[in-house]
């Protein structure tokens, strides 16, 4: 597919089903490497040593490295143009470094590795994934959007079928193995790595050499002829954040002090969230200085304005996804011990139990990304006879009612129809909150806007990194399946959060 490079017309052309198709594939060699990462790095780091304690922040370093490296990405993409386009130089540079990653990962000898790896992993993924969101939002009309990222849904969800089933289908359709000896990952979970970092490059480099960008000029055109409502992020109206900056140190800073006074009964892992807010605060801070003293420009510091000059229907959507994303956080770190434990009863990772119910879990997202494929295309269906608001609540609603029941089903082999539930969640989570923001953003802010969106995908996980491990040793006596319930609840109550979501219909 290739952009027009004729005179500019007044408005964004139409694309066809391929052209769509095309932008998009890409995506689908991103999230094999997410899906293999979400299916399989709690399996290896129980094989590496890690109990239920440690779990959630050994995962920690999926959202921070997120945090960090999103917002950066996006204000880089918006203002990146060259020899091969605006996005399209970070969907290289992060499907190389992502692939290699995958092949390094199951071969890490030590459980500090593997975390190390997971650090450099994801970012790599960050760095491919962030400008492909907002390459949706260059390329397409606004009536083209909830389609595009639809279409994202439905790769998310092929891609995910595939790599969350493959350490299962290399022992069960190619014979090799699925234990091995303690301290060692299976062969089947390796060669399902290598399989995705070769998968990962290949469809990113596909949209690569198949799309072609527009141009700064013509993206402005487009921007002039369609006036959007909503209200733009400008440096000279934000207003002061110094006193936020003061507060949130002060939160971190006390919040921390009694941490470390009350060791003995509380979780290390509770330094993440009081960190987090002394460090956010002293950002806030920094910023504050850059505004007061002129010093506004640089990235930080735009940064940092954007950040609290949110349009409403962002700020809305912030909040909905904040509690939606929170369930699958606490799904990725511990589903593989809630059935093993729950379900197979056993935690000895050497037993063929355990391995079996590590497997099954790998099925069960396979389960739920299927069922996200066809949700994807039932979306844009239900948009048309509700709205993007409506149908988004639905789906939220049914993925709280899935992530609740696997607690009242026994049999780990009806935990298919637990997962039926999440997947609707799962491709709408992925789709429609993209697709109302689109409408509501500035062509030269999108990729900027679209990483500090993803802020709110971050904190709820940095917030389950901090509180689970404490939850599940302290609270629910050491059984992983209470975090998939309360996972639920979250699910439930963002789902009742989007009716307060206002849509930008231009």
């Amino acid at each position: 597919m290739t952009a027009s490079t004729s005179p500019i017309t007044q408005q964004k052309p139409t694309l066809n089903f391929w052209q769509i198709w095309n932008m998009c594939f890409g995506f689908m060699g991103i999230q094999f490497g997410f899906a293999l990462q979400n299916a399989n790095v709690s399996r290896i780091f129980q094989t590496l040593g890690a109990d239920y304690g440690n779990m959630a922040i050994l995962w920690v370093a999926a959202p921070i490295t997120g945090l960090i490296v999103q917002p950066i990405i996006g204000y880089m993409s918006d203002n990146t143009w060259g020899k091969f386009g605006r996005r399209r130089p970070y969907f290289l540079i992060g499907a190389i470094a992502a692939s290699l990653s995958l092949f390094i990962m199951p071969n890490s000898p030590t459980l500090w590795m593997a975390a190390g790896m997971l650090w450099i992993m994801d970012a790599s993924i960050n760095i491919s994934m962030e400008p492909f969101r907002a390459f949706v939002g260059d390329m397409l009309p606004k009536k083209q959007r909830a389609t595009g990222y639809a279409m994202q849904s439905f790769f998310i969800g092929v891609a995910s079928v595939v790599a969350s089933s493959l350490p299962w289908i290399m022992t069960n359709w190619l014979d090799i193995s699925n234990t091995a000896a303690e301290g060692q990952l299976p062969d089947s979970v390796k060669f399902a790595f290598y399989a995705g970092g070769a998968v990962f490059l290949l469809a990113v480099l596909w949209t690569i050499f198949t799309t072609k960008e527009y141009s700064p000029e013509q993206l402005a055109a487009f921007e002039q002829a369609e006036p959007t409502l909503h209200n733009s992020a400008v440096l000279q109206t934000t207003p002061s954040y110094g006193r936020y900056g003061v507060t949130s140190m002060l939160i971190g800073i006390i919040s921390s002090i009694f941490v470390y006074t009350n060791i003995s009964s509380l979780d290390k892992s509770l330094y993440i969230l009081t960190g987090g807010f002394t460090v956010f605060g002293f950002c806030l801070l920094c910023a504050s200085y850059m505004q007061n003293h002129n010093r506004t420009d640089n990235g930080f510091a735009h940064i940092m304005a954007d950040l609290f000059a949110m349009p409403q229907t962002m700020k809305q959507l912030a909040v909905v996804q904040f509690f939606s994303w929170f369930p699958f956080f606490a799904m990725w770190t511990y589903t593989t011990a809630a059935i093993t434990d729950f379900h197979y009863k056993t935690a000895d990772v050497t037993s063929a139990a355990y391995n079996e119910g590590a497997d099954w879990v790998g099925v069960l997202f396979s389960t739920y990304n299927l069922t996200a494929v066809f949700a994807a295309i039932c979306i844009p269906l239900v948009v048309k006879l509700f709205n993007l608001r409506i149908a988004h609540m639905i789906n939220l609603l049914l993925g709280g009612l899935g992530f609740i029941s696997f607690i009242l089903i026994q049999d780990p082999t009806y935990l298919v129809v637990s997962m039926i539930g999440i997947g609707f969640a799962w491709a709408s989570i992925l789709s429609v909150p993209y697709a109302i923001l689109a409408n509501a953003l500035p062509a030269k802010k999108m990729g900027l806007y679209m990483g500090i969106f993803n802020f709110f995908i971050v904190l709820p996980q940095i917030l389950a990194a901090s509180i689970l491990g404490v939850l599940i040793t302290k609270v629910f006596d050491n059984q992983p399946i209470y975090s998939l319930v309360l996972g639920g609840v979250s699910m439930l109550l963002a789902g009742m959060l989007t009716l307060r979501v206002k849509e930008n219909h231009d």
